[in-house]
């Protein structure tokens, strides 16, 4: 292929092994996600940074504890970022769906580097809440475009697998920002600038690595059906699924998959602004609209469950379950730890039990572990501080924190990032899954802009909010969220074809669209040949066009096949 050149990995890996690579690549991105999510735990416990630079603390002299008297601007600092994160995710799904995901990705990536830049030589509250701004940008479109990216390489049978291993990044940025912010308190007493500031800087490495290496990757090859470079895309996909043995027409039948619902979404959407995605405007049975809605309130409710306060406010949340300052730091970091090796309980269960029943379990587990932290926490800081019972009560309120993140580790944080990369037609999918990231940030920037005085006000108690949203989750998935493991990313325009926003009704006419559109789900045919028996070739050939009577509309397909009926018997009559 001469428009790819030759330093590309594609032409030197194939099938698994380059999907492996494309997965470490978006890992990285990821790695450095979760690495810059983690790092404001520890830096908003720097005495330099809350007392002398930021100005919106002072340390308690008798505890060592940090003092917070402005937590209106400890919670704007954390929060401004989420702003930027809305604003670059903006811009990154319209830069990728016209552009390219690559391209997006090397954007991003320069893009944090300066925000990085900026943040590690703040001066005061002012330039650091710009500075977070920037950065937020950058990591806006990385989580726009990454996930879109990795969905589109990857086989929609292990599609759930391949995101949840970068998920397990993810959460190693956590634990890497924990521990070097651990370790960064023991130089110089933890009392200098370098213990923030160089934990603000360290982001700096992976970020320009993921720029530099990002242009040796192959482009999506159904962003490049849809933008007519199809030659380019059937060769990676070939590369991708394999060309020989018992591969031989698997990368042909989902090409003409791709092709076909590339077509098919020309015909039916008209209109693709943001705007009209948000309200469904000229989306016809794409009902983009209802898919918007979905994506964001799954990432609103997300950070409400918990995991946003957990993983940022972790320090406060163990002072007020009665932990010691002294050992504050280190069990938030065994926190991460359990947190990150929980996470590959969805790396080998996601592709197996569904999206639905991995969040149902999650959402059950975590909500009792947020009413018992609450309760015990509430019992150790009513006996006298150091007391059998109040150390009793304050172990049993970190265990079940301990369980709660084990928990959201193992569920809800990869299935609310996978699922808007799966769900939207293609033409619009980065854009589809910016709305995603919008629901992130307004879910993060909402609670960490209203935690520090959530935390001030109602303590340990705050606990039981978390709890409460968690239970709010089982009638909403199991209403509104159709099931999106072991299907096509092109069977997901027919799963929403559905009038009705009831998932019950998406299913029931998603198997009837199934049944009467057999071209636009070839490669999910798992077990059936694609391969003609007689020749040897693909069934499909790419000179195949698109069929007249293809649609989303159950009413319309029954009406053409009533026309075609008249007509051959017309024929016949008069023939």
């Amino acid at each position: 292929m001469d428009r790819i050149p030759r330093y590309n990995v594609v032409h030197k890996l194939e099938k698994r092994s380059l999907l492996i690579a494309i997965n470490c690549i978006a890992g990285l991105s990821i790695f450095f996600f979760g690495y810059d999510q983690g790092m404001m735990g520890g830096v908003n416990t720097a005495v330099d940074y809350y007392q002398t630079t930021m100005k919106f603390g002072h340390e308690d002299l008798q505890t060592g504890a940090p003092v917070i008297d402005n937590t209106l601007l400890q919670g704007g600092i954390v929060s401004i970022y989420y702003l930027g994160t809305l604003i670059g995710c903006l811009i990154g799904g319209s830069f990728g769906d016209r552009y390219g995901r690559i391209k997006t990705i090397a954007l991003g990536a320069g893009w944090a580097v300066i925000g990085a830049t900026l943040q590690c030589s703040a001066q005061n509250h002012t330039w650091m809440i710009c500075a977070r701004l920037v950065n937020g940008w950058g990591t806006g479109m990385l989580n726009a475009i990454v996930p879109v990216w990795a969905t589109e390489t990857a086989e929609h049978t292990s599609r759930g697998q391949f995101v949840a291993i970068e998920f397990t990044l993810n959460i190693f940025g956590v634990v890497v920002a924990y521990w070097i912010e651990y370790g960064c308190n023991f130089y110089q007493g933890g009392t200098g600038q370098f213990t923030w500031r160089f934990p603000i800087a360290f982001q700096i490495a992976p970020l320009l690595l993921l720029f530099a290496i990002c242009w040796m990757f192959p482009e999506s090859p159904r962003w490049l059906v849809k933008v007519g470079r199809e030659d380019e895309a059937r060769y990676i996909l070939g590369r991708l699924r394999g060309e020989t043995g018992e591969d031989v027409g698997k990368a042909e039948a989902e090409f003409q998959d791709i092709r076909n619902i590339a077509e098919l979404e020309r015909k039916t959407a008209k209109s693709q602004s943001y705007i009209s995605m948000l309200f469904g405007i000229g989306s016809g049975k794409l009902h983009t609209g209802r898919r918007v809605q979905l994506v964001i309130w799954l990432q609103i409710m997300q950070e409400w469950i918990g995991i946003a306060g957990v993983t940022i406010f972790a320090p406060t949340i163990f002072r007020t379950a009665g932990i010691p300052n002294d050992q504050v730091q280190w069990i938030s970091g065994l926190n991460t730890i359990t947190y990150m090796f929980a996470t590959l309980i969805c790396v080998f269960t996601l592709d197996r039990i569904g999206r639905r029943w991995t969040l149902y379990w999650g959402s059950v587990v975590q909500g009792i572990s947020m009413f018992l932290a609450g309760g015990l926490a509430t019992i150790g800081l009513q006996h006298p501080v150091g007391s059998a019972a109040a150390r009793g009560a304050s172990s049993g309120a970190v265990a079940m924190i301990f369980l709660f993140t084990a928990t959201f580790g193992a569920t809800w944080l990869t299935v609310p990032w996978l699922y808007p990369a799966e769900i939207f037609p293609l033409e619009v999918r980065a854009k589809g899954n910016a709305w995603g990231v919008v629901g992130w940030s307004i879910g993060n920037g909402w609670l960490t802009l209203l935690l520090p005085v959530i935390f001030k006000a109602l303590e340990q108690k705050t606990y039981y909010i978390f709890g409460i949203a968690n239970v709010i989750t089982l009638p909403m998935v199991y209403c509104l969220y159709p099931e999106s493991n072991q299907r096509t990313l092109e069977e997901m325009n027919l799963l929403f074809a559905a009038d009705s926003i009831w998932n019950w009704e998406a299913e029931r006419n998603f198997a009837i669209l199934k049944e009467q559109n057999p071209e636009l789900v070839q490669a999910a045919q798992r077990g059936a040949s694609v391969i003609d028996p007689e020749t040897g070739l693909p069934k499909t050939g790419r000179q195949g066009s698109i069929s007249r009577n293809m649609s989303l509309d159950v009413n319309a397909l029954q009406a053409h096949r009533h026309e075609d009926a008249y007509e051959e018997k017309q024929t016949f009559k008069h023939g």
